[in-house]
């Protein structure tokens, strides 16, 4: 009831929504997604492997100010807060309400992304396993969202996008997401009412499969202020990868 009755009152033209299945951090409020630095929105899914070995690596190299805004215990918001780190360049608070490029967005989820591995490379060497790191971040107005894992066979888990789903979400609209018939009480409206959009989802939420693109392993979606959604691979380093036999 608490959140039909916010859904009502409220209005936005970007939406982030999490829901956590924890693997070994505590379930407490404060490690609930998304993960929130000024403007900057950030989630994610997966795994940092042996995240507890190389946690004290992340802090270190964060500045003071995205190390303070660090509430919770999770992999997910200590890998954010490298992000944040390296888009603002280490300057602090002051500088996460500015406004950056999708690609500056995707450098700096590529450098967070690196470190990772370096530090798993420094601290455990061989021992080393792959990462799953699905991530998406917003500032509102733009939006970046990153399939990866470091290991030569095996995929990540699944990302999937849509600029056509939306209707079939849109109550206004006649369809569902389910593919159940709609009464002729229900609101319609013509797809050509329907503006642009980009909808980003572990498994696609509609059922029309064909409206569902699958990102590629270790690629991003870059979704810029007019709505248009660009797929780019990332600068992937072979040496990137975690040795077989450890995975």
């Amino acid at each position: 009831m608490n959140y039909r009755s916010i859904c009502a009152n409220t209005e936005t033209r970007c939406c982030f929504a999490h829901i956590r299945a924890t693997s070994a951090s505590a379930v407490t409020q404060v490690n609930n997604h998304p993960f929130l630095f000024g403007r900057i929105t950030f989630m994610h899914n997966g795994a940092v492997s042996d995240f507890i070995d190389i946690r004290r690596g992340i802090c270190d190299i964060l500045d003071p100010d995205t190390y303070a805004n660090i509430q919770g215990s999770t992999d997910s918001e200590h890998i954010g807060a490298l992000f944040v780190h390296y888009l603002s360049e280490g300057r602090g608070k002051d500088s996460w309400d500015e406004d950056y490029s999708v690609h500056a967005m995707a450098t700096a989820i590529r450098i967070a992304v690196k470190t990772i591995i370096d530090l798993q490379k420094e601290i455990l060497g061989a021992k080393r396993k792959p990462n799953s790191l699905n991530l998406a971040a917003t500032d509102g107005t733009k939006m970046i969202a990153c399939r990866f894992r470091n290991h030569a066979i095996e995929q990540p888990p699944s990302l999937y996008y849509s600029t056509r789903a939306g209707v079939t979400l849109n109550r206004k609209y006649p369809d569902h997401a389910d593919g159940k018939n709609i009464s002729d009480e229900d609101p319609k409206k013509s797809e050509d009412e329907h503006g642009n959009h980009v909808s980003v989802a572990s498994e696609p939420s509609t059922y029309i499969d064909e409206d569902w693109e699958l990102i590629g392993k270790n690629q991003y979606l870059l979704v810029n202020k007019d709505g248009k959604a660009i797929i780019q691979n990332m600068m992937y380093g072979q040496t990137w990868d975690a040795d077989d036999e450890e995975a």
